[in-house]
């Protein structure tokens, strides 16, 4: 039997629109496993038309693959909390603005909220960054992150080191993996990787 059988896993989307593609796939695998996945937008993605998507699109075909309605207010996620309903929480992608804020206690979306409510559960949150300015501004919140009890990455390298040198992004396809070593109290390794060659 598969180790997702009867969990609950918080999935958490923040504003990093060019790689939606990309999760979707993970998030079906999540349920084709046998989990409950909720998922939980940050007001970015519930309000954010862009030339990969419409907010009303992502938001249909998040709660087509999950069966579930999609959490879109802090009102809606606090009480994730007090209910211990997620067995693990992922935010994938989880963008820089997303990073800063949870290395740095601000609680001001939907996702950041139910990031929370995970943390004071002692439960764990899986992050699969993906932040213009990994190696850059947010690599003290990053590191942060890394030192933070509970907390676990998706595998991550540069993306475009010629172009873009700071620029980090999770490998998403181990995300699953990530998370079935999470719920084991392990972080998965390598954990730095050589995401694609320039």
């Amino acid at each position: 039997m598969s180790i997702w059988q009867g969990k609950t896993v918080g999935y958490g989307l923040s504003g990093s629109h060019c790689t939606f593609d990309e999760v979707m796939p993970q998030i079906r695998r999540f349920v084709e496993a046998g989990a409950n996945v909720v998922p939980i937008v940050s007001y970015s993605v519930l309000t954010t038309d862009t030339r990969f998507g419409t907010a009303e699109e992502w938001l249909r075909k998040l709660e087509e693959i999950t069966g579930n309605r999609v959490i879109s207010s802090i009102v809606e996620a606090e009480p994730l909390g007090p209910s211990k309903l997620m067995d693990i929480m992922v935010i994938a992608p989880c963008t820089g603005n997303t990073t800063s804020k949870l290395a740095n206690a601000i609680t001001d979306s939907p996702v950041l909220m139910a990031a929370k409510a995970q943390m004071r559960n002692g439960r764990p949150l899986v992050l699969a960054i993906s932040t213009n300015d990994g190696l850059g501004l947010n690599a003290p919140n990053i590191a942060k992150l890394l030192n933070a009890k509970n907390i676990y990455f998706v595998p991550f390298g540069q993306d475009n080191p010629q172009q873009k040198p700071n620029s980090l992004v999770a490998k998403m396809d181990l995300l699953l993996e990530t998370c079935e070593a999470a719920l084991e109290g392990r972080q998965i390794q390598p954990l730095l990787i050589e995401r694609f060659r320039a």
